[in-house]
């Protein structure tokens, strides 16, 4: 287990949690004054009252839930979202309405999850050729359907 610290803005925030003995991902709630409408391809920042202190090492990822995507068209749009371990601000999702009618997010309603993960740093190291492999240059649709 990776301890992770938050704040709340207010003590109506509710801390995120995992819903079941095997989720991956903590859910995270809205935390607004009045439902706020996300109209079809509209997009809102919903905040969370949270802000997070993750441990170096690890980052944040945000995820949309399959339930407000499957029900409503409603996802994360810049999925997954990451959140460095320096990063200190207020915890926000951005949602956007994938789907055909107007949809209102509720104060409490879960609106995403949230995944802690470690993080492998890369050294770039720039050379002269890059190995050949069986795929070589294919690109996208080259390994088939």
């Amino acid at each position: 287990m990776v301890s992770v610290k938050f704040t709340r803005a207010d003590k109506r925030v509710t801390l995120p949690r995992y819903e079941s003995g095997g989720a991956a991902g903590m859910d995270l709630r809205a935390f607004l004054d009045a439902g706020v409408l996300i109209p079809p391809l509209g997009r809102v920042k919903i905040p969370t009252g949270l802000r997070i202190e993750i441990p170096e090492g690890f980052e944040g990822q945000v995820r949309p839930r399959s339930g407000l995507a499957v029900k409503h068209g409603i996802t994360v749009l810049n999925s997954p979202g990451t959140i460095d371990s320096d990063y200190r601000g207020d915890l926000d999702i951005i949602l956007i309405n994938l789907g055909a009618d107007d949809v209102i997010i509720k104060d409490g309603e879960r609106i995403a999850q949230l995944i802690i993960a470690p993080v492998s740093r890369a050294c770039p190291v720039e050379t002269d050729s890059l190995s050949a492999t069986e795929r070589g240059e294919g690109g996208f649709g080259s390994t088939g359907v």
